[in-house]
């Protein structure tokens, strides 16, 4: 099959597309005939050969997490799912024509291939930091670098909860941040004084990574309530850096809900072929993103 692999951390240049070894499905796994695969911001961290908590690098070694596809191969101790499945889930090297998942679950109705595969980490994630900040219903929530994958999920998943989300993203993303039920202003100069006028923030996430810890603090008065996924400086403030944990299948069945019932719709901003995975990864790293970015086999 045909696999995106690099054989040393580094830029986008060390991704290479070459033949390789077909997977197969262990105990617990299902193996997946790849139609996309989700690009996120955990795969160049690794690429970079950033500290993330991750799993041991092996050379050479695939690239990343999210897939969606239809199975082809079921491991011992796998039930209800059958070979021609239509799923989307999480697992390892999916930059690849055949994927072994983890953690899976039927596609929704209506969903394509391409825009399943932008949902499994990065609605784990959502979940996971919402929980991890502790903010409630009636309460208000600041996101700073709100438009992307993973802010997507966040601002609609929060509103479904009844919490107020205050976003900040550049100003071209404006726009999009209301139209997904957030209060929103731009970064750069003054932003803070900006929020301030948006209202009382009780807890905030930063997605993005940008040097705001400092003022994410201020802004809630107490570092236990700030959650980052980006910085890792983060705890040098006293603030939780929340790294990669992985979908997990209550992730995905919450997320199979919320995109059921029209309360989950996160954007397929780019797509791009197989061997434009170190396009994807650039484009990933400029940051600006509305959605998500994926791979089509």
């Amino acid at each position: 099959m045909k696999k995106v692999s690099f054989a040393a951390f580094g830029g986008p240049d060390v991704l290479q597309l070459s033949e390789a070894e077909d997977p197969h499905a262990g105990p617990g796994r299902i193996r997946i005939a790849v139609r996309a695969a989700g690009v996120n911001p955990v795969d160049w961290r690794l690429r970079e050969g950033q500290v993330l908590g991750a799993h041991p690098i092996e050379w050479p070694a695939g690239v990343g997490l999210d897939a969606a596809g239809v199975v082809d191969e079921v491991g011992e101790g796998v039930e209800g799912v059958e070979v021609g499945d239509r799923v989307f889930g999480e697992g390892a090297d999916t930059y690849a024509e055949f994927a072994v998942l983890s953690a899976w679950a039927r596609l929704p109705e209506g969903l394509t291939f391409e825009e399943a595969a932008g949902y499994p980490s990065v609605v784990e994630t959502a979940l996971r930091i919402i929980r991890e900040v502790g903010v409630r219903s009636g309460q208000t929530l600041l996101v700073s670098g709100a438009s992307g994958g993973v802010g997507s999920a966040v601002l609609q998943i929060a509103r479904d909860r009844g919490i107020t989300v205050i976003g900040t993203a550049g100003a071209a993303n404006q726009e999009y941040l209301r139209s997904l039920g957030a209060l929103a202003t731009t970064y750069g100069e003054g932003w803070v004084e900006r929020v301030r006028q948006l209202g009382h923030v009780d807890t905030a996430l930063d997605l993005a990574g940008s040097g705001v810890i400092r003022e994410l603090v201020e802004l809630t008065g107490d570092p236990q309530k700030v959650v980052s996924i980006a910085d890792l400086g983060a705890p040098k403030f006293g603030v939780r850096f929340s790294g990669v944990a992985g979908s997990v299948p209550e992730a995905l069945a919450e997320a199979v809900d919320l995109i059921s019932r029209g309360k989950l719709h996160i954007p397929v901003e780019k797509s791009y072929p197989l061997a434009g995975a170190a396009a994807a990864h650039i484009d990933s790293q400029a940051g600006h993103t509305r959605g998500r970015r994926v791979l089509v086999i």
